[in-house]
């Protein structure tokens, strides 16, 4: 492999690194006291400010369970098969829709219904950017000190290092959603003009 080949695939290593350990359902901080390698050290990898060695990489494939070929990029296709959760972690099913890419990648994320809301959602925060838009259902966005609840079709954007955390907001079923995420300073760019008389809807503060 060339110089610049693994420069590359060390480079798009960590979005693959953060994809694997979100579909599991697992934080930094819990990666972390299994392996014993510091959350700042594994944030900077999965953000792609620092290339990970050997060590860490063959630690964090057997902690995640997943080959090297896998987080390298190289495995075989997949046979196509009908799409199903690959993870139920704290209570949500995440469905990978981008497998072992670099750059962006996206999820969807399925949170089951409740009876009545639940208390503030936890917040964690980490480096990258992440678009959210409600399929289905209300959710409720906790980001920084707001309490927002995102109706079908509302979209919100938001730098990851705030605080934040979300829940289903509604009694009356699940909640859909899809993320995007991308590293810092990385942004979605619109190629054509919004339509006339159309505008951003106001977000709607948490009852």
């Amino acid at each position: 492999m060339a110089g610049d080949d693994v420069a590359q695939t060390l480079a798009a290593m960590g979005p693959r690194l953060r994809a694997v350990r979100e579909r599991r359902g697992v934080t930094l901080a819990v990666v972390s006291g299994a392996t014993g390698i510091s959350p700042s050290t594994l944030s900077r990898i999965e953000t792609g400010r620092r290339k990970p060695t050997l060590e860490v990489v063959l630690q964090l494939a057997k902690e995640y369970g997943v080959s090297l070929d896998e987080l390298a990029g190289t495995a075989p296709a997949a046979e196509p098969r009908a799409t199903a959760p690959l993870n139920f972690g704290d209570d949500k099913a995440v469905l990978p829709l981008t497998r072992y890419v670099g750059g962006l990648h996206a999820h969807k994320h399925v949170l089951p219904a409740v009876e009545e809301p639940p208390g503030r959602p936890r917040q964690v925060s980490h480096e990258g950017y992440e678009w959210l838009c409600v399929l289905y259902g209300r959710l409720w966005l906790a980001l920084g000190g707001q309490d927002l609840v995102l109706d079908s079709g509302d979209v919100a954007e938001f730098d990851t290092r705030v605080p934040h955390g979300v829940a289903n907001a509604g009694s009356d079923g699940p909640v859909e959603y899809l993320i995007m995420f991308g590293p810092q300073g990385e942004r979605l760019r619109p190629r054509t003009p919004p339509a006339a008389g159309r505008g951003t809807g106001d977000r709607k503060a948490a009852e």
